[in-house]
Order: C-alpha cells, then sequence, then structure tokens
C-alpha cells in the first residue's frame, strides 16, 4: 500500500528529470501539502476535532486520564484500561475507563469498567487471562479476566481483585478483597503476570516511598506469598511507581533470554518531574537480580582547579553575604543534609537562611583541556541571558501598601474583605521575600483557599510604564475552569487590558506594563485569586509610574563560565541538597582565558547553590541521571506496562504522554490526557551493553498513507523550508552532521513557532526544543530542550519522528533513544523545515507520509 514518490530536492527546485513535468511536480506537491494538512480531521463530522485533539494517539472522549491499566489481550481485542476521572479533568474520582481495540489503532470507548465505591478509589494495576481458572471465578471454558489493582482508601493502599466472564464487558469485585494488605499507605500498581517455569502467578508491586519493586507469588491470585525486593537502585529522587517485570530475547534470540524490570518515577526523572527508568537483568522465578545497578562512581582523572578544602576562598573573591568568608564543612542549619561532595568543605550558598544573595568568582585561568567538570547541587533557579542586573528606574510610587488598610479607595472582596497587607510570610507558608518596605499583599489568607480581588481606585494613566513587584503562582488570567486565574490586571473602561501573573515562587520580582497607549485613560489595577489549588495565590507590592521599564531581576542560582564577561556555559542545582557531576564541554574555547563564577541572586525556595571539586579532564563526568537507564528521555512518557498475552509474544507497551508537574494544567477540552503510540519493546547490544529500544508497532502502516522521498540534498546553513504542510504525519530522516554543529527538522512550524527536532554533532546528542512550540504560559515547566545521547554511526544520525496535532515522538537510531514531548501548536502552525547551524550538512533521504485519523475508518 506504501507506494513511494521520490522527489528530489533538483527536481523540485526546477531541475526537473524525466519523470516529471513541471506541472506533474507542482501537482504532486500541491496534493502531498494537502493531504498532510487535512488527512487527520477527514470526519467532517466535529468529533474528535477539537483543537490539540490527538488523532492518532488514545485519548478519552471527555474528562482527565492518566495511567494505562490492565493493558491485555483476549478474544481478538487488545483491552486499554486506564485512570479515569468520569466527573472532571482533573485528577480524582479514581476509576478504570475501558477502551477496545482490533488493531492497536482504531479504539472503541466501553463503558466504565471498576468505579471508584465509597471511599475506595481504583488505583493503577494489570489484567491477566485465567486460562486455567486458577482463581476459580470463571471456568475451564470460559475463563475470567481479572484485574488486580490498588484499592485506595485514606491512609490505606491494598491489593485488590475484579474479575470478568463476558469479555470484560462488566466487573465484579472479588468479595474477599483486599487479597494483599501490609498495612502500607504507600503499596501500588500491581503488575502480574504468568510464570510458566514455576506454575504460578508472580506480581511486582512497588513500596513508593522506600524505592522498592516487591516480588510475591500465588497459585491462584487470591492468596500472595512475598518472595523478594529489588531496590533502591540508580534513580531515586522521587517515589517509585507501576512497576512491569518481563523476559525478552537478546538480539532477537530466543534462546538468549534477559529480564527487564521498568520503573517509573514521580520526580526526580532525567527531563523533570515524572519518568521511567528501567533495569535489566535476570529473574530466577523469586528475586530479580539487575545487571545495570550503578556501583560507587568515580569521575574521569583531570587537573583539580579548586576543591574548597581551606578556611578561606584564596584568590576567589565574593560579594552579598551568600557566600560567607569561606568554604563550609558541609550542611548549614536549618538547611537540610548536604552530602555528595567530596572531602571536608564545599560551596554553599545557604548563609542568612537562605535570604543571602551574592556572587563567588575564580581569578581568571587559561582553558586547557576539553571538560570542565564539578560537583553541583542545590536550587534549580537557571541562567537567564536575557536578565542583567539593573536599578529600578525613578518614578512615583502609587501603592506600597506600608499602612494599616490596602490604601485609601481600595476595595477587597470575598475572602480577602476585611484583611489587610502581610507583614511578610503568612502562616504555613513559604518564606516570602522580595517586597519593598515591611508589608505587601499576599493572597496566602486562609492557607491558600481563599479567593477574592483586591482593587485599587481609579486613576488616569500619565506615565510610560506602571512597574510592579509580583510573586506567587503562575495562573495567568482569564484562566481556565481548571486553573483559575492568580493575577494583577490593568482595567480599563471595564476590559482587561494588560496583566501578568507569578512565577511559582515566594520571591517577588520586577516586572512591568507598557501603557503608552493609554495615556490619558482612567484605569484601575485589579489583584485576582480565583484559585484553590497549589500555588493559589499571588503577591504584589510597590506600584510605580515611572518613564522607564523596571526589568526583571535575576533569581538564579548557578555555576558559569565566564569569557570577557559574558556567561558561555551555565548549570543549575535539581532542587537537591545532594550534589552530583556536570560537565562542561569547552574543546571550542581552549587557549581563552576564564573565570568561573557561581551565583546565588534567588531568596525564595531552594534559593542556593551547592558546588565543590572542580577539574580540568579530557572526558567529561556523568551525573547519577546520566549514568541510569531510561526508557523514554522526554518529558512526556509515564507509567507505561506491557501487554499481557499478545498471542505472537510481541513485547507491547502503552505509556501515558504526560508529566505530572504540569499534567493538570494543559490547555485541552473537554478531555485532559493522552497515550503514546503503542510501541514494540525489543533488547539489543549496543556497544558492548544490552540496551531496551522500542520502536512504533507495525499496525502503525494502518493508518499510513503514501510515502513521499526526499534525498541527497545539502542543508546550507539556516533553514530550508520543504513543500510540506502537516499536523499529523510520521518523518524518517538520515542525516548526514557534516561540519554543521546543529542539523535536523523543524515541525510544527509558522505563525512565529516551530519545534525543533535536531542533533548536536559537538554533544553526540539528538534534541527537542519546545521553546517557541505554541501554547506554554500554563506551567514555566514546560517551555524547555530535552535531550538523549546519540552518537552518529558511520557519520549519519538516522531519526524515526512521529508528529500529531499535540505531540512529538522522536526514535533515535532505530529506537535506541526515544523522546516524547507534548506540544501545542496553532492550528495554521503546520510547516516542515529542514535547518542547519554551524555549518552545511546533507539530507540523504527523509521519507514523509501523513497519518489518518485512528478515529474515522
Amino acid at each position: 500500500m506504501n507506494n513511494n514518490k521520490h522527489v528530489s530536492f533538483e527536481e523540485r527546485n526546477g531541475s526537473i528529470g524525466p519523470r516529471f513535468t513541471r506541472r506533474a511536480l507542482a501537482l504532486a506537491i500541491s496534493v502531498a501539502g494537502l493531504v498532510m494538512e487535512g488527512s487527520a480531521g477527514a470526519s467532517g463530522n466535529g468529533a474528535y476535532q477539537e483543537p490539540f485533539r490527538p488523532q492518532f494517539h488514545f485519548s478519552p472522549a471527555e474528562n482527565w486520564m492518566n495511567d494505562p491499566n490492565g493493558l491485555v489481550y483476549h478474544d481478538g481485542e487488545y483491552h486499554l484500561f486506564y485512570q479515569y476521572n468520569p466527573f472532571g479533568d482533573t485528577w480524582g474520582h479514581m476509576s478504570w475507563g475501558h477502551a477496545v481495540s482490533p488493531d492497536l489503532m482504531h479504539w472503541e470507548h466501553l463503558p466504565l469498567a471498576i468505579p471508584e465505591q465509597g471511599d475506595e478509589m481504583v488505583f493503577s494495576g494489570s489484567v491477566v487471562v485465567d486460562k486455567h481458572n486458577t482463581s476459580g471465578l470463571g471456568s475451564r471454558r470460559n475463563p475470567p479476566m481479572v484485574a488486580i489493582y490498588t484499592s485506595a482508601r485514606p491512609g490505606s493502599q491494598a491489593q485488590s481483585l475484579a474479575y470478568s466472564t463476558d469479555r470484560g464487558r462488566t466487573w465484579t469485585r472479588y468479595a474477599g478483597n483486599p487479597v494483599l494488605d501490609i498495612g502500607s499507605a504507600e503499596f501500588r500498581d500491581p503488575k502480574v503476570f504468568w510464570y510458566a517455569p514455576g506454575q504460578k502467578w508472580v506480581m511486582a508491586v512497588v513500596a513508593a516511598l522506600e524505592h522498592k519493586v516487591k516480588l510475591y507469588s500465588s497459585p491462584d491470585l487470591k492468596n500472595w506469598t512475598h518472595m523478594s525486593d529489588f531496590g533502591p537502585a540508580n534513580a531515586t529522587g522521587g517515589a517509585w511507581e507501576c512497576p512491569d517485570l518481563f523476559p525478552l530475547p537478546v538480539d532477537g534470540d530466543s534462546s538468549r533470554i534477559k529480564w527487564v524490570l521498568l520503573v517509573s518515577l514521580n520526580p526526580g526523572s532525567i527531563a523533570g518531574g515524572s519518568g521511567m527508568q528501567y533495569f535489566v537483568g535476570d529473574f530466577d522465578g523469586t528475586t530479580f537480580r539487575a545487571d545495570n545497578v550503578l556501583g560507587d562512581y568515580m569521575p574521569p582523572a583531570g587537573e583539580l582547579y579548586q576543591g574548597f578544602e581551606e578556611r578561606d576562598y584564596g584568590e576567589w573573591t565574593t560579594t552579598g553575604t551568600a557566600f560567607g568568608s569561606g568554604p563550609t564543612p558541609g550542611t548549614i542549619p536549618p538547611q537540610g543534609e548536604v552530602s555528595g561532595y567530596l572531602g571536608g568543605g564545599l560551596v554553599n550558598s545557604y548563609h542568612d537562611a537562605d535570604l543571602g544573595t551574592g556572587t563567588l568568582t575564580s581569578p581568571p585561568f587559561t582553558i586547557e583541556s576539553p571538560y570542565l567538570n564539578f560537583l553541583v547541587g542545590g536550587g534549580k533557579h537557571p541562567h537567564d541571558p536575557t536578565i542583567s542586573d539593573q536599578t529600578v528606574p525613578a518614578g512615583s510610587v502609587f501603592a506600597d501598601f506600608e499602612g494599616s488598610s490596602y490604601g485609601s479607595g481600595w476595595t477587597a472582596s470575598g475572602t480577602f474583605a476585611g484583611s489587610a497587607p502581610a507583614a511578610g510570610t503568612l502562616d504555613g507558608q513559604q518564606t516570602v521575600s522580595g517586597y519593598e518596605g515591611r508589608q505587601l499583599v499576599n493572597t496566602f489568607i486562609d492557607h491558600d483557599n481563599g479567593t477574592g480581588t483586591i482593587v485599587s481606585p481609579g486613576f488616569t494613566i500619565m506615565s510610560d510604564y506602571i512597574n510592579f513587584l509580583v510573586g506567587g503562582g503562575a495562573h495567568p488570567y482569564p484562566g481556565t475552569a481548571n486553573n483559575p486565574p492568580t493575577a494583577v490586571n490593568l482595567v480599563v473602561d471595564g476590559e482587561v487590558v494588560r496583566t501578568a501573573t507569578g512565577q511559582d515562587s515566594e520571591a517577588l520580582n520586577w516586572t512591568h506594563w507598557d501603557v503608552s497607549e493609554l495615556s490619558g485613560k482612567t484605569a484601575r489595577i485589579e489583584i485576582v485569586d480565583s484559585n484553590t489549588g497549589g500555588w493559589g495565590h499571588i503577591n504584589a507590592d510597590h506600584f510605580m509610574f515611572s518613564d522607564e521599564p523596571a526589568l526583571p531581576r535575576s533569581t538564579e542560582t548557578t555555576v558559569n563560565l565566564l569569557i570577557d564577561g559574558e556567561v558561555v556555559r551555565s548549570t543549575t542545582g535539581p532542587n537537591s541538597t545532594t550534589l552530583d557531576w556536570a560537565a562542561w564541554h569547552v574543546r571550542n574555547l581552549i587557549g581563552q582565558t576564564a573565570q568561573i563564577q557561581l551565583r546565588d541572586k534567588n531568596t525564595g525556595g531552594w534559593g542556593y547553590i551547592l558546588a565543590d571539586h572542580f577539574m580540568f579532564a579530557d572526558e567529561p563526568a556523568l551525573s547519577l541521571l546520566q549514568r541510569s537507564s531510561w526508557v523514554d528521555y522526554g518529558k512526556d512518557f509515564y507509567a507505561a506496562i506491557t501487554f499481557n498475552n499478545v498471542p505472537d509474544a510481541r513485547r507491547l507497551v502503552i505509556g501515558w504522554m504526560n508529566n505530572w508537574n504540569y499534567g493538570q494544567l494543559t490547555p485541552t477540552s473537554p478531555w485532559r490526557g493522552a497515550m503514546s503510540i503503542p510501541r514494540e519493546f525489543a533488547l539489543r547490544t549496543i556497544d558492548g551493553a544490552l540496551r531496551l529500544v522500542q520502536q512504533p508497532v507495525r499496525e502503525l502502516d494502518l493508518l499510513g498513507e503514501d510515502w513521499q522521498t526526499f534525498s541527497q540534498q545539502q542543508i546550507p546553513s539556516g533553514t530550508t523550508t520543504l513543500p510540506l504542510q502537516g499536523k499529523a504525519f510520521e518523518i524518517k530522516a538520515d542525516l548526514l552532521p557534516g561540519d554543521a554543529k546543529r542539523v535536523g527538522l523543524k515541525v510544527r512550524s509558522g505563525n512565529g513557532e516551530e519545534t525543533l527536532i535536531g542533533y548536536d554533532a559537538e554533544a553526540d546528542e539528538i534534541y527537542v526544543d519546545r521553546t517557541r512550540s505554541g501554547e506554554d504560559g500554563f506551567s514555566t515547566d514546560f517551555p524547555g530542550v530535552q535531550r538523549a545521547p546519540l552518537a552518529a554511526r558511520d557519520g549519519k544520525v538516522r531519526l524515526h519522528v512521529l508528529v500529531d496535532w499535540s505531540s512529538v515522538e522522536v526514535f533515535g537510531d532505530q529506537g535506541q533513544t526515544v523522546i516524547t514531548e507534548q506540544i501545542f501548536p496553532s492550528a495554521t502552525s503546520d510547516g516542515v523545515q529542514l535547518f542547519s547551524e554551524g555549518g552545511s550538512a546533507m539530507l540523504d533521504s527523509l521519507q514523509v507520509r501523513p497519518l489518518s485519523s485512528s478515529w474515522t475508518r
């Protein structure tokens, strides 16, 4: 069905060969563009056509969805159960939603399978087909489907059963529930499978906060015996969840079997927030032993530049108070315990109870090695090159909130009626900082549960700028039903004409409104708090009229490399008191004079930086997260489990395509949550080590239209636009980096938006840059660049890319490295481009095809 259309760049650009006339080529390009643009919405009936609605990824018709549950094949159908809220589009009322498919692509929604009941919510779990009726819940002639799930009650998590004897259409809770209860509040997500050598059922389930996968066995699914524990191991920065244990042949050889253990982690993944790691090893029916558990790490040998073992900083110079007079021997009370540094001292900017700010700068030195390695910890507040320290411009103060009320003419409503400015931090709140004077507006009243407005008297706009300090929650106006605003608004003639919000930080920072075009208008300032969720408050202070804008001050907690006073490399902490290794690639800076500068410009949460042991080396040091094994390096792949009972023994998997850092805020309606493309796992030997690799399932061809192929074209430095438009399509690209530093694709481009899928030749990494991918204001954690290790082979980089209406999935070099990301571009941002930076590259070949909607036959 895939009749390839081969179109060379020379033909496209006018040097037409014998296969095409100019008119035929123009028609082919035109048709290709139109097909790609319209293929995913062919039904025309409005169903599954909402903005950002995935076209070939599963999503519920409405309401909230998270983890896939109970993936199983039975009687000609693939069953997908999932965590579901039947009553809203945020997490809650956890029940099991249900859909079935004959082919993993086209899904039929079925009624709710296992609803919450009383105070029991139905958390994640698995489904098995009890072929021998070991449970007695069906019969040999009609074996039951048995769901094993977590019964979650206040203060208790235990494992329970439900069963079906009508192909999963109706479910009955087992009367003897729970079947496994160890008296824990953090014991969940059972994955059960039949272990044929032992003729028994095996359950992998997590003790989430202990970072352990506990293994149990049972003859009948009802009575369970503890066998062994695995963990803690490798990444343990957050709770462990959703384990899965299964065998795979090595390099396709069924006589060589290894076992894979999947463990989801939230937070603490390599991309930040929730993610998934894996272990490869052996399972003997009782115990799993992994081959890739990390031991003590010795960084590459090098020349120590500074170890901070003296009483003072020596030739290093300080400003401010954050860094004290010299290295510290560890923790500064009341700081959490600091660990991971070498020797007896380190740099710790927690001085003055985290309210100190300042810098620590090395003397100049000449870079002579390709890498600068060091240990870093502390707060995650990156360097922003657009911000520089500057004084606040002069102006007239309109409101400073230093009195016993908000001020003459100011009115408060809702919870805030009758209240007054706060003298800093309120009870139960993190430390508030960055305001002027003694007081500020702080709507943390009633422990973040309060809502209302605080409105200024009317005034006439007479200056070019209104400058003010703002902090608190990042919930922009006007908000949505599930994410109401915490905002400061400028209202003219009853309309909001300017707005600002916090940045999920109690440290206030300067912002400004350009109001020059509103000169002479009567206006009011309206402080709005309609949010009772996380960071559901707003802080504001010191409104000023000025002829110049107040620019944000830096809030970074960073280690920077300076050349001629400019930051050329920068690293921040990971919001951890445990230091870990970081590395700067500085080969292209050899011979230049540089300085190391540590900056603490933050007085909010995690407002400090930790650093130690700067070394010059020929190889990079690797962090624990870099050394761990990750299923997916993107932000949006979590809680994946594999299908049970697949007839051809393929190991098929689906993951939740979202991240707990912002999952409940994504701008979709009337649903929230989508699944990844179904994938097939395999184990391959790569560079002498076993790696878990994955590819989209072959059933994707059911949605694929004709391939179009481009080949053998130089990619000059800059951007080259392809004659393609699309919102849902598949690309296979082979790139030759040549002398380019970075090369790759831009998808969903237009309207100033683009998502970059690139290869960094200097770092041997692929990356996805969604900093300009479309709508992203719902969370400060959403924009960013996610990277994954991938070396070119034989000078060539192979990328397999799936683009949908709100996602990209990138499979590098036959799936050995994967990055999954959500994006929310405008509907008309549908261009496709090639790019090269720092030199020219070569396109060896590029195949592209539209993908039809899963929801239209």
